[in-house]
């Protein structure tokens, strides 16, 4: 069975070489480049409910012919971007649209 609606998750390991697995909720590709919003998925369910609910903007980046993620530095841009992921998620999630 194929389950199209399955969510396309992300492991990414920090410096301290621990394991954070993400959510894309979405992807954004222009002429700055490619970018993602991630949202953390929680093992324990108390964690998901005392999260804060933000998600983060990470740029996609080629190192050694590899995929890699970083930090967006440029706050600007990171301002910017964020504004495009709402409109997006507000378009996804409006009851309006919704036909009956």
């Amino acid at each position: 069975m194929d389950n199209e609606f399955a969510p396309d998750l992300i492991t990414l390991v920090d410096e301290d070489n621990k394991e954070h697995n993400f959510e894309i909720l979405g992807e954004i590709e222009d002429e700055r480049g490619k970018f993602y919003a991630l949202y953390p998925v929680f093992d324990n369910a108390e964690d998901a409910v005392n999260d804060s609910g933000e998600y983060y903007i990470m740029e996609v980046i080629e190192e050694d012919g590899e995929e890699q993620l970083a930090t967006l530095e440029d706050e600007a841009l990171a301002d910017e971007l964020a504004a495009i992921f709402e409109e997006n998620f507000e378009k996804l999630f409006d009851d309006d649209e919704i036909e009956e």
